[in-house]
C-alpha cells in the first residue's frame, strides 16, 4: 500500500495523542470532591448488587466501543486523505499499419475516380485504427493527407476529393477536346469557371506538365514509398493502395519507372495492393492496350507481394480489407510508463463501518 500524502497521517495521529494527552489531564486534574447537592447513604451496597453491575458494566462496554468507532472513524479518514494508492506498470504497444492512398488523378481516370472516393471509404472504416495518408499524382505527386489516424480529417479530405473528382467529369463530359468548341458565351463562361476551380487541384499534380508529360506512374508509387517515415525501419506494417490506369504519357525519361519502384518496395517491405479500371471506363482504347497496360501493373504489384483488382460495381470492399488485413501488424512502439491509481475503496469501507459502530453505540446510550 502506497500514499500520496503520508505526512497527513503523521499530523494527524499527533493531534490526536496530542488531543487524549490534554484531555487525560484535565480529567485528572478535574475536583471530585463532593461541593453542593444533597449526599446519599448507603450508595456502596447499591454498587455492589447484581443489576448496577451489570448496567455499570454494559455502559462501559458501550463507552469503549464508541471511542474506539470514533477513533477508528478518524484514522480512516486520515488515510482518505493521504490518497492510498496502487502503481501498475504499463506496457504500450500497439500492433498497427500504416497505408497510403496513391491516386492517379489524370483526366483518363476521372470515371474510375469519380465512384472511388465512396469506395475508399469503406477501406479507411474497414481499417480503422491503422495510420492513413493520401497521395494525389499526375506530372507530379502531392501529398494530400499526410499519414494520420484522424479519420474524421480524412474523411472530410476524401469528401473534398470526391468534389474534385465530380468537376472533372463534368468538365470531360461537357466541355473537353470537340466538345469544347462552338460554345454560347453562357456555356464558355461556365466552362472557365468550371477550368478556373479545377486548376486549384491541378497546380501542383500538373508542376512541369509541358515539359514532363503526365501520367508518371513510377513516379507516383516510388513517391508514395518515400512518403512513409523511417523507411530503413522495419518497425511498421506498410501498405500502399494505388488506383492507376497505367496509361503512361511521358515526354522524358521518368525518375523512377513502374518496375522499379515496385522493386524499391519489395526492398523496403512495402505491400502494394492495385486498383485498377475496368474496360468498359479504360481511356483512349485505341491508343493504350488494355491487357498490356494492366498486366505491366498487375505484375508491379504482385512482385511486392499485394494483390491488384479490376474495380466492377460488384467487388465488395470486404475483399481488399481482408487481404490488407491479412498483412501481419508489426509493433510500433513499445513505452513502459508507471500509472498511479487511487485505491480508496478499503479504506472508505472501513470508515463507514466505524462510523455506523459509533452511531449505534451513540444511540444505545442515549435510552
Amino acid at each position: 500500500m502506497e500514499m500520496m500524502h503520508p505526512e497527513i497521517i503523521l499530523i494527524g495521529l499527533g493531534v490526536m495523542a496530542a488531543a487524549f494527552l490534554v484531555l487525560l489531564i484535565i480529567r485528572k486534574r478535574r475536583d471530585t470532591s463532593f461541593k453542593d447537592g444533597i449526599k446519599a447513604a448507603n450508595t456502596e451496597s447499591i454498587r455492589n448488587t447484581p443489576v448496577y453491575r451489570k448496567l455499570l458494566l454494559r455502559y462501559k462496554i458501550l463507552r469503549a466501543l464508541l471511542i474506539t468507532g470514533l477513533t477508528g472513524a478518524v484514522i480512516s479518514s486520515l488515510f482518505l486523505a493521504s490518497r492510498i494508492f496502487k502503481t501498475d506498470n504499463i506496457t504500450s504497444g500497439v500492433k498497427k499499419r500504416d497505408i497510403i492512398f496513391c491516386l492517379d488523378v489524370s483526366y483518363s481516370l476521372y470515371d474510375l475516380n469519380h465512384e472511388i472516393t465512396d469506395y475508399l471509404k469503406g477501406v479507411v472504416k474497414g481499417l480503422a485504427g491503422d495510420r492513413i495518408g493520401i497521395n494525389i499524382f499526375n506530372t507530379a505527386t502531392v501529398t494530400y493527407v499526410p499519414l494520420t489516424d484522424d479519420y474524421d480529417y480524412l474523411w472530410e479530405r476524401l469528401d473534398e476529393l470526391g468534389e474534385y473528382f465530380k468537376l472533372q467529369k463534368e468538365y470531360v463530359d461537357k466541355y473537353y477536346g470537340d466538345k469544347g468548341n462552338n460554345l454560347t458565351s453562357e456555356q464558355r463562361k461556365e466552362k472557365n469557371e468550371l477550368r478556373s476551380r479545377l486548376d486549384y487541384m491541378d497546380a501542383g499534380t500538373l508542376f512541369n506538365n509541358d515539359f514532363r508529360g503526365s501520367s508518371l506512374i513510377g513516379e507516383g508509387l516510388g513517391t508514395a514509398l518515400y512518403s512513409f517515415p523511417y523507411l530503413g525501419e522495419s518497425d511498421r506494417t506498410r501498405v500502399i493502395i494505388m488506383c492507376t490506369d497505367n496509361e503512361l504519357n511521358n515526354f522524358q525519361e521518368e525518375v523512377m519507372t513502374l518496375s522499379e519502384a515496385a522493386a524499391a518496395c519489395q526492398k523496403n517491405k512495402v505491400t502494394v495492393f492495385g486498383l485498377f479500371p475496368k474496360e468498359e471506363i479504360f481511356y483512349q482504347p485505341n491508343q493504350y492496350d488494355y491487357s498490356k497496360c494492366y498486366g505491366e501493373f498487375k505484375s508491379a504489384v504482385e512482385l511486392t507481394g499485394g494483390k491488384s483488382y479490376i474495380r466492377t460495381n460488384d467487388m465488395p470492399v470486404t475483399e481488399i480489407v481482408s487481404d490488407i488485413q491479412k498483412q501481419e501488424a508489426m509493433l510500433v512502439k513499445v513505452i513502459m510508463s508507471n500509472q498511479k491509481i487511487d485505491t480508496p475503496e478499503v479504506a472508505f469501507i472501513i470508515l463507514l463501518l466505524f462510523m455506523a459502530l459509533a452511531t449505534t453505540v451513540g444511540l444505545v446510550l442515549q435510552k
